[in-house]
């Protein structure tokens, strides 16, 4: 490769460079502040890189501002690393072990999920893979989309027991957000996201083409070349330069350059140089026109970034509310254990008395048979509820760590603390108070309305596409040329002669001055127009963007009356759970006292022992079901905040320790109460 001599001219290489730049930079100076701030004030965010107790930070980079030029130019081209997840627990779960037992309460499992449950983590990457789109747009390309649903691979709870764990199909694992969010397999995309005018690539880019060619081309009219085979070599150095501006305004400068040697006797200059630029500045003026239109990749980035906030917060809730309901089925089956422990023991004893009375001949023995299938009925309805009760402790250390390799944190059961408390007088809340409150804060409601934003966002971009294209266009460009006078060239007698001497030799310093001095100039305006005719790709896609909108608007009025039904039927679950504690109360108390008043008659010989046996059922029964309804009314509370999009505020949690998972406050669950008897029976040791 024959290196070209750009050392004469590189000063003034630098000064037209420079010039361009800044006459086209004087035009667009707002464009270029457009494109870095949205027309409104971009949503408070939370710090998603903000480093926790988990070492968390995502490589501790903003994923919505890309590598500085000024600072390393070079950063710009190279991988940004992210670390890979930290999957073990946070140190809470060892705080909460207790000879070889977890003792949890309530406000430390919630603790505990955020900062280990993987639905949340899962969930909490979504945060700045949204804002790795606002950096898209920023450069002027198209949106990823960014995933909302909720994530739900944490088996337990719910209102019917244990559940089952569903990834669904949306991107990270999430289900299909409300609300027509993240209706897509990318997310949040709209089947018209990318109508109307495309957007100008604010990113600049410089290109360049760098080359050396030798050619030999066998002439068969010698006329024009004066030698058989025509030899050359060309040596070419083209650079450009193209950036786009919000306005819909872009910039192209091109640079190029040709040194060519031959062995033509009737080429007059030999080597010859060729220098010119362009520079042309294109103006759209109807189809792609303003600010408002070509940033609104970023505004809907923005957009699509505070929708994965409140997706987030969506996500906390229901895993909140999840491990709740988990924490309810836990105490369920703790105590359940304890109901058919006593059910059991009473049995017992009973078989001990019958068979008493029947060595002293006061009792048929067939009535140590029947007391003896009762107490193996009992049995084994105690070894059901124990089985129950290691699975929901295993469901709730799934749901509260990260990995379950630790064998201590595999084998120690866990301890429920806390226990239900059911409150003297029920508070009464209007319905429509409810209604209200889950109107301003259920975090689904919230994702459909800002989904409607950047529908009519999308809308006017497709409107704007059924114009027409007309670009006003302006460009300043010159031309020189240099070289040698060739040798060859006769230089008297012929058409081609050239007297010697009468060409002066100009290098390439020479060549890159005429560029600037106005003696080859090229310059002019002009106007592009293009009519479609018909025009009928952008009239489908502008009217199916107006019918997008509008199924919207009636997909978020069905949303808020559906939000209306589930808030009014959660809160008639609370008022019959209310009622049904209060009448499995008083059964439990019957049947008490009918084994009481059943046992007397027996001791008196009114009774048969038939009849003090089923008392016993029924009194086994009733305690089984009072800790039953005494779980649904704690899980209908839960479900009724979440509803309402009340459980962070009712539970004290902070939400930016959500997005951290890292705990600074422990919250604080309403409704229940320390338990005084946390120490497992004999039967209990004996299953672990």
């Amino acid at each position: 490769m024959r290196v070209l001599s750009f050392a004469g001219g590189r000063k003034k290489v630098r000064r037209v460079v420079l010039t361009a730049a800044l006459a086209a930079g004087f035009t667009c100076v707002r464009s270029l502040q457009a494109q870095e701030a949205p027309s409104a004030p971009a949503p408070q965010q939370p710090t998603s890189t903000a480093p926790n107790a988990r070492g968390e930070t995502f490589g501790g980079i903003d994923y919505t501002k890309g590598s500085s030029l000024l600072h390393n130019p070079i950063a710009q081209y190279k991988a940004k690393h992210v670390p890979e997840p930290n999957l073990s627990n946070s140190p809470r779960v060892d705080q909460l072990m207790r000879d070889g037992r977890i003792m949890l309460s309530m406000s430390d499992a919630i603790a505990l999920a955020l900062e280990n449950n993987l639905d949340l983590a899962i969930a909490r990457y979504n945060l700045p893979i949204a804002d790795t789109d606002i950096l898209r747009a920023k450069a002027g390309q198209g949106l990823r989309g960014v995933a909302t649903g909720l994530v739900q691979g944490t088996p337990g709870g719910g209102q019917g027991g244990i559940g089952t764990a569903s990834q669904g199909a949306g991107a990270g694992g999430t289900t299909s957000a409300a609300g027509g969010a993240a209706t897509g397999a990318s997310g949040i995309v709209l089947s018209t996201a990318g109508a109307g005018p495309a957007v100008e690539q604010f990113d600049p880019t410089l290109t360049g083409t760098l080359s050396e060619e030798h050619a030999i081309t066998p002439e068969s009219n010698q006329v024009f070349t004066g030698v058989p085979n025509l030899l050359s070599n060309t040596g070419v150095g083209n650079f450009s330069y193209n950036q786009g501006f919000a306005t819909g305004t872009a910039l192209t400068v091109g640079f190029q350059n040709n040194r060519q040697t031959t062995n033509s006797i009737f080429t007059t200059l030999n080597p010859t140089i060729n220098s010119s630029f362009r520079a042309t500045l294109t103006q759209h003026l109807l189809q792609g026109f303003g600010i408002g239109l070509n940033t609104r990749f970023i505004r809907i980035a923005r957009n699509d970034r505070e929708i994965a906030d409140v997706a987030f917060r969506d996500q906390v809730i229901q895993t909140v509310s999840q491990i709740a309901d988990i924490y309810w089925d836990l105490v369920n089956a703790y105590e359940n254990v304890k109901a058919k422990e006593r059910a059991l023991a009473l049995a017992q004893k009973t078989l001990s008395d019958n068979q008493k009375q029947v060595q002293i001949g006061t009792l048929a023995p067939i009535e140590v048979v029947r007391a003896q299938s009762t107490v193996a009925a009992n049995q084994e309805n105690l070894i059901v509820a124990q089985t129950n009760l290691q699975l929901q402790q295993l469901l709730m250390k799934n749901a509260l760590s990260r990995s379950l390799k630790d064998p201590i944190l595999s084998a120690a059961p866990v301890i429920p603390t806390d226990t239900v408390a059911i409150p003297a007088e029920e508070p009464v809340v209007p319905v429509q108070d409810l209604i209200n409150d889950a109107l301003s804060h259920r975090p689904d409601l919230s994702e459909s309305r800002i989904d409607l934003t950047n529908r009519e966002i999308n809308r006017k971009a497709a409107a704007n596409g059924l114009l027409p294209s007309l670009d006003a266009f302006a460009f300043y460009g010159a031309s020189g040329l240099g070289g040698v006078q060739n040798p060859l060239t006769p230089t008297s007698g012929g058409f081609f002669s050239t007297p010697a001497g009468s060409i002066p030799t100009r290098g390439f310093g020479d060549t890159f001055s005429d560029l600037f001095n106005s003696s080859a100039p090229d310059k002019g305006v002009g106007l592009q127009l293009n009519i479609p005719i018909k025009n009928r790709s952008a009239q489908a896609d502008q009217m199916r963007s107006e019918l997008e909108l509008r199924q919207a608007e009636m997909r978020l009025q069905q949303l808020q009356n559906q939000v209306a039904i589930q808030v009014r039927q959660a809160q008639f679950t609370v008022q019959q759970n209310r009622a049904q504690v209060e009448a499995s109360e008083k059964a439990y108390e019957l049947a008490q006292q009918s084994l009481e008043a059943e046992q007397k008659k027996y001791a008196l010989g009114a009774s048969t022992n038939f009849n003090v046996l089923q008392t016993e059922s029924d009194l086994a029964t009733a305690d089984s079901n009072r800790v039953q309804a005494r779980t649904n009314y704690e899980k209908s509370r839960v479900e009724l905040d979440r509803v309402t999009g009340y459980t962070l505020v009712r539970n004290g949690i902070v939400l930016d320790d959500a997005f951290n998972g890292r705990m600074t406050k422990q919250p604080v669950v309403p409704y229940v109460s320390p338990r005084t008897d946390t120490t497992p029976t004999a039967q209990q040791q004996a299953t672990h």
